[in-house]
This record gives structure tokens, C-alpha cells and sequence, in this order.
């Protein structure tokens, strides 16, 4: 199936590339990046039909982000963040949906899922305090999802609640070494009302069911919220890795056709082996998950329930496409000697960017491993990142 938005996306690169320097120094997505994503209509791609959006496949979606990433992975973290809220914002009641996109369909919406604020439940909803940190994009976003916790007889429950721009401030703390463009700042609240409505559990997500379904009835909305936002923050870095190796190859084809017959470059096997080797990672990657992904769309598609083994094995998987996207770019970096190094080279920046996303909580390694090797004997496995 012909994907329209990446052909889009392909033509924007060059200017995307071109500002990836400019989003490091601002600390955030220049303007006119979010503004030619928005038209090429990457942040609808998820989004319900009946509000405009295409209702692509996540594997479709997630192509597009590599693709960008390839160009800068700023850019792509943080459209690959925005541009999947949407799905998550079809899953709530549709009052929430109608609140952020009956005016304007290409609101966008932030998140920081953490749960360090704290709900209160009070009559109609909740009262809602806190500070949240990593809220990628949030500069272009109009509203919020936020993580919290709730008192219950059981302890405490954990939901994601929806917050309009009006009721939080942002502070400007981002200043770091990888992903620097991507205006991950910190969200704070000092006392805001959350209508009952706008809020969605994790056992709801847990069970794949969401008061959203009743209307956005595809197929897309009936598969895990594990697997899609887990794949969301993996597939920049997959891009990331992508575009060091088309960056390294460009590099390294200049430097045979430059050199006195391009003996010495033409003829190292070591770096030929290197090259092969990330290859392979990154191709990996990108099988694993489309194949995990395209597999929960055909069980959602046949109206099936999807098996917790697919879910497992999306979450496993996700995890080993980062590490094998690292595996390359650091074959890459080391392939490229001094010149990786140096400022503004896409090779040092794909590396701080692809390492900076790696520590995100959802790629916790031996965590998701762990899930797996459970499951595969056959005991009990419990966790809302499924």
C-alpha cells in the first residue's frame, strides 16, 4: 500500500536536515518543521477519520518517523510523541475527543505519563497538583496527557488524565547533551480540575478497552497501547540509525572517489564487515516490528482477541530494536574515525540523539526481557506497558 504521507515527508527532508542545528541551539522544533508535518498530515495519521485523520496503519506511521529521524532525530521524537496521541485520544470518552478537535482537527497534544502528580478525586472528577518532567514538544502542543495516581481501597490507581494548556505552566528545563531539540520540558500544576471524563485507567488500557471504541471502531484502536507508545519512542531511534548509516556511506563513497584510486578506503574488509553489521541491526529492527505490529492490526482486523504472547514478544522485541539500532550507530561512529566527532556531523549527532532516546523507561532492557522469559514459562505476568 502506497504511503502518501512519507512521499510527502521525503520532499520536506532536505529542509528538515537543514534545521536540525537550529532545533539543537532553540532547544526545541523550529516552527516551520511542526508547520510542514502538520500539512503533510503526519500528526493525523493515527487520528480518527471522523475527525479528519487517516487512520493508518502504526506500521505506516512508524515509517514515516525513521524517515525523519534519518533527517534529525529531534524531529522525529518529538512527531513520533505527538503523532501518536491521537490513537491514545480515540480510546477516551468522546467528549475529550471533542474537546481538543472540534475546532481545529491538527490540535496537538503533549504527554508525560510518569505518574508524579497526584488526583484527588472530588464531585464530577478530580482535583489534580504536580509536576511532570520530559513532556516532549510541549511548546506546540494545546493540551496534555498526564500521569497520576489516585487513593483507593487497593492502594493507589494509576490513570492518565487530560489537561488543556489553560491550567499548566511550563518550565523551560531542558538542557542536555543528546535529543536536544526536542523541548522536553517540565510541566507544573498547581491546582486544576479534571472532569471525570477526561480521565482513562490503566485498567482500562490493560484491558484494551476504551469508551472511545463505541465510535472509532477500526481495527487500529482495538490493538495495545504497550506496543504502540513502546514502539513510538523506539522507531527515532531506529531512524537515528538509519540516517548515520546513509551518512556514513555518503561519507565513505566520497572518500574512494577522492582518493588515488581508492585503494586503501575500497579494500578495508574490517570496515566492510562494520557496515554489514549495522545493516543487518537496523534491517532487523524494522522486520521485528512491523511484523509484531502488523500481526496484533490482523487479529484487531478479524475481530480476534490479541494473545498475550503478541504482546510480549512486541514488547521484547521493542527493546532489542533499540539495543540493535545502538549496536549499529556505535559500528558506525567508531567506522568513521575523528571525523565522527566533529560538529555539525549527522554521525555525532544521530549517536547523542540514539543513546539519549535508549534511556527512556520504556526501554528497559532487562525489565521487557524479563516480561517475556515469565510469560514463555508460563507464569504470571502483570504490567501496564503491555
Amino acid at each position: 500500500m502506497t504511503n502518501k504521507v512519507l512521499d510527502r515527508v521525503r520532499d520536506l527532508l532536505p529542509a528538515i536536515r537543514e534545521r536540525a542545528v537550529q532545533a539543537e541551539e532553540q532547544r526545541r522544533i523550529p516552527d516551520a518543521t511542526i508547520a510542514e508535518l502538520t500539512a503533510a498530515g503526519v500528526f493525523r495519521m493515527l487520528q480518527p477519520a471522523r475527525f479528519g485523520g487517516a487512520e493508518a496503519s502504526p506500521v505506516a506511521f512508524y515509517e514515516v518517523i525513521r524517515a525523519i529521524a534519518t533527517a534529525c532525530p529531534s524531529s522525529a521524537w518529538v512527531a513520533s510523541v505527538l503523532g501518536a496521541h491521537p490513537w491514545q485520544l480515540a480510546l477516551f470518552d468522546d467528549r475529550a475527543q471533542q474537546d481538543v478537535w472540534a475546532e481545529n482537527p491538527d490540535t496537538l497534544v503533549s504527554s508525560s505519563y510518569a505518574p508524579t502528580g497526584k488526583l484527588t478525586a472530588v464531585e464530577g472528577g478530580y482535583e489534580i497538583c504536580g509536576r511532570w518532567s520530559f513532556s516532549s514538544g510541549c511548546d506546540h502542543a494545546q493540551w496534555v496527557f498526564l500521569g497520576a495516581l489516585v487513593p483507593s481501597d487497593q492502594g493507589m490507581d494509576y490513570f492518565t488524565v487530560l489537561v488543556p494548556r489553560s491550567d499548566y505552566v511550563i518550565e523551560d528545563v531542558w538542557d542536555v547533551s543528546g535529543l536536544a531539540g526536542t523541548g522536553s520540558n517540565d510541566i507544573v500544576i498547581d491546582k486544576a480540575f479534571v472532569p471525570a471524563y477526561r480521565a482513562y485507567s490503566a485498567e482500562d488500557q490493560a484491558n484494551l478497552v476504551g469508551p472511545g471504541q463505541e465510535l472509532n471502531t477500526a481495527a487500529l484502536y482495538k490493538i495495545s497501547f504497550g506496543s504502540v507508545f513502546s514502539n513510538t519512542i523506539t522507531a527515532p531511534i531506529i531512524g537515528a540509525a538509519q540516517g548515520a548509516y546513509e551518512a556514513h556511506i555518503a561519507r565513505q563513497r566520497e572518500r574512494v572517489r577522492l582518493s588515488y584510486g581508492g585503494q586503501k578506503v575500497a579494500e578495508d574488509p574490517f570496515a566492510h564487515v562494520r557496515i554489514a553489521r549495522a545493516a543487518s541491526e537496523i534491517d532487523a529492527a524494522i522486520l521485528q516490528m512491523e511484523r509484531n505490529i502488523g500481526e496484533q492490526l490482523r487479529y484487531a482486523e478479524a475481530g480476534e482477541e490479541i494473545p498475550f504472547e503478541s504482546r510480549l514478544r512486541a514488547r521484547r522485541d521493542q527493546v532489542r530494536g533499540t539495543e540493535r539500532a545502538l549496536e549499529a550507530i556505535d559500528l558506525l561512529f567508531k567506522n568513521s574515525g575523528g571525523h565522527s566527532i566533529r560538529r555539525p556531523n549527522p554521525i555525532e549527532r544521530h549517536w547523542r540523539d540514539a543513546h539519549a532516546g535508549s534511556v527512556h523507561a520504556i526501554n528497559d532492557v532487562e525489565r521487557a526481557l524479563a516480561m517475556f522469559g515469565k510469560g514463555a514459562m508460563g507464569l504470571e505476568v502483570t504490567d501496564r506497558m503491555l
